[in-house]
């Protein structure tokens, strides 16, 4: 009975705002009509060179405006009354004739940012203020020296959050602001040879997926005027011409090209080339899920922040096309696969939802997953997705604490699918590309909610060009150099065997050519790592085991070759290598950042030995972390690497003792 009400109540604010835009275009036709300015006022029209254009580029051929000349300016009239009252294109963003008036909620940041951009105070990149772009609006400023600025504001992500306080307001300024705002930036930006910030073909896409959206918003509103339409519909049509002449096949660019296009083709079958652009749209996508995607599920570039971008830029082009009758446009292996992504922030997301900054990555905020579990949940009916999103309330735990995306090169090892839980994710991996870095062989720990030793991330893009080579240094990641060179990518898998007192990894990178690095990583008890290094080759110099810390005050042990960081009221975690002779114990620069532009300081570390000959160079390292009580831990075993395949360590805790190791060539592990 209370959904019949409902349902009810929702019919009739529909039909109260459709005869509200009925009167309202009836009281607007007697006002024009009565000033002797026919049946819209000339300013409400466009100019007929852009209305003769979009005629010809339009196929109304099975439409209500086959008979309609387009050299009458009336006849954009006409058309915005065809797309107002067509039924047979489909969006999820419901147009606002079909919303009743309390289904939209919008942020105080989306109401300070649309009202914002009524000033012309526009977003850019996000990291930095927003910038008055003037009376006149200029698009092609920059406030700051990264182009990052002036490309992102060519996005105009603005416009989402205008778009939204105008479904919830009804407040025409913000309709009439926007439908001014677009006209002026297509008038300001041909795609030309002095408009490129403008128009690289990844903004070029975004608009495309962007605009359709802004136009469900929009549509409907009186500021939505003939004028508008055309001049809209003539960029989109540009914008999909120019997207078919681009194609960035193997990065997540290629995506968002392919989704734009397939975005305008979708929205507007009207257009001539839109059956030519839908069919290249679907075949790039489905070609590239199969060149980007690794059989682990992770997107090439191993970068998270990309890969989940590219789990949307996937999915919104299947689910659009799925709505409007283009079901057999991807075979079922495409779903499969977009589920396959959707596994990776469960199995290499820390304990409390946020990420793990290899490469270009940002930590993010703890739980940001949750509501995208849920959609996935549902979507898959998968109840460890469920797990997830309600912080474990319903559906079943993922079905292991451990694992190995093995073509990817990335593996964790938990104790559990608390917030609190100790985990470890490491990569060796291929090389990913821009948006990778030369790092094999690092690591973050978390423990306790606290991410203990954070990987760097990048800092910045295009801005700061000496700072973002900072950071992409091998010499700054928890991992092996020789002579604090960057190392190479040629990773290989050796051992994976996860077990529930003792999870062992063992990877191998060809780090420089005459150097391989053995990592392996024993997680003992599901409470503390092991972690035995291995420099083999000819190669010669200072071989340096790196190690950073999370922000704060560290203690330095030099005698007993121990740093452990002193974060008050919070877990800790000791790092202990092995005593050996000619160690060294070395602070170095330590810089983390977790947001785009930001960055500061943190303890960092190496222990160092000299690499005379062929002999190997081996360290033996506990990384252990605790809560109150420092552990008193040892461990040993560098001499009792056998033939160059199997490995001895003894542990010792207090009194009691216990020895740990692996061979490689029987892929046994020992465990007393």
């Amino acid at each position: 009975m209370k959904k019949a009400v409902l349902e009810a109540n929702n019919r009739y604010r529909v039909y109260k705002r459709q005869f509200f835009y009925f009167f309202l275009s009836l009281l607007c036709l007697s006002i024009n009509m009565a000033a002797g300015q026919g049946e819209v006022r000339d300013s409400m029209l466009p100019d007929p060179t852009d209305l003769t254009l979009l005629w010809s580029r339009l196929d109304l051929s099975t439409t209500p405006l086959r008979k309609v000349n387009p050299k009458n300016r009336q006849a954009a009239r006409k058309l915005l009354e065809y797309f107002r009252t067509r039924q047979n294109v489909h969006h999820p963003v419901k147009r606002s004739v079909e919303m009743s008036d309390d289904q939209t909620e919008v942020s105080a940041a989306d109401v300070q940012m649309a009202n914002q951009a009524l000033e012309h105070v526009f977003v850019g990149q996000p990291a930095y203020p927003p910038h008055f772009c003037g009376k006149d609006i200029d698009w092609s400023t920059n406030p700051v020296a990264d182009k990052e600025w002036v490309w992102q504001l060519n996005r105009m992500t603005f416009w989402n959050a205008v778009a939204r306080v105008y479904r919830q307001t009804h407040e025409e300024k913000y309709a009439k602001a926007w439908s001014e705002q677009m006209i002026d930036w297509v008038t300001k930006n041909p795609n030309d040879d002095q408009h490129q910030y403008a128009w690289r073909s990844i903004e070029t896409g975004i608009r495309g997926y962007q605009w359709m959206s802004l136009y469900q918003y929009f549509v409907d509103a009186p500021s939505f005027t003939p004028e508008t339409l055309v001049t809209f519909l003539n960029s989109c049509y540009d914008h999909a011409s120019f997207l078919m002449t681009k194609y960035r096949t193997g990065s997540n660019w290629g995506l968002m090209e392919a989704e734009g296009l397939g975005f305008i083709a979708i929205m507007f079958p009207e257009f001539r080339d839109a059956a030519s652009w839908r069919k290249e749209s679907f075949r790039r996508l489905n070609a590239e899920i199969d060149l980007q995607v690794y059989p682990d599920g992770h997107q090439r570039e191993l970068a998270i922040g990309y890969h989940i971008g590219c789990i949307h830029w996937f999915d919104r082009t299947y689910e659009l096309a799925l709505m409007n009758g283009y079901k057999d446009a991807f075979p079922p292996s495409y779903s499969q696969k977009i589920e396959k992504m959707c596994e990776v922030p469960m199995k290499l997301g820390l304990p409390d939802g946020t990420n793990v900054q290899f490469g270009d990555a940002w930590e993010g905020s703890p739980g940001q997953y949750r509501d995208r579990f849920l959609t996935w949940s549902k979507m898959y009916d998968r109840p460890d997705f469920l797990f997830l999103a309600t912080e474990g309330r319903e559906g079943v735990p993922p079905d292991s604490t451990a694992y190995a995306l093995e073509e990817s090169g990335l593996y964790s090892m938990r104790s559990g699918w608390k917030d609190d839980a100790i985990c470890l994710v490491l990569k060796c991996g291929p090389d990913g590309g821009g948006h990778c870095q030369p790092d094999n062989g690092t690591f973050d720990l978390y423990a306790g909610g606290v991410n203990l030793m954070p990987d760097g991330g990048s800092y910045i893009y295009s801005g700061n060009p000496e700072g973002r080579a900072w950071f992409r240094q091998t010499k700054v990641h928890q991992t092996l150099t020789l002579n604090n060179e960057n190392s190479d990518y040629q990773p290989t898998l050796k051992l994976w065997k996860p077990d529930e007192t003792l999870d062992v990894l063992v990877v191998e990178n060809q780090s420089y050519t005459g150097l391989n690095h053995r990592r392996a990583v024993f997680f003992v008890d599901k409470k503390y790592f092991v972690i035995v290094d291995q420099a083999n080759g000819v190669d010669t110099g200072w071989v340096d085991l790196h190690f950073q810390l999370a922000p704060g005050e560290a203690i330095f042990d030099t005698s007993h070759m121990q740093v452990r960081s002193a974060l008050p009221d919070s877990w800790n975690v000791l790092v202990s290598a092995e005593t050996k002779d000619n160690l060294r114990l070395e602070e170095e620069e330590g810089q983390v950042s977790f947001k785009y532009t930001i960055k500061e300081p943190r303890p960092a570390f190496r222990f160092r030995k000299k690499k005379v000959d062929a002999t190997p160079v081996t360290f033996v390292t506990l990384v252990v972390p605790f809560e109150k009580k420092v552990p008193n831990f040892s461990v040993s075993g560098a001499d009792e690497i056998l033939d160059g395949n199997r490995i001895l360590l003894t542990i010792r805790e207090g009194t009691s003792t216990r020895t740990i190791g692996y061979d490689l060539s029987s892929q046994k592990v020992l465990n007393n």
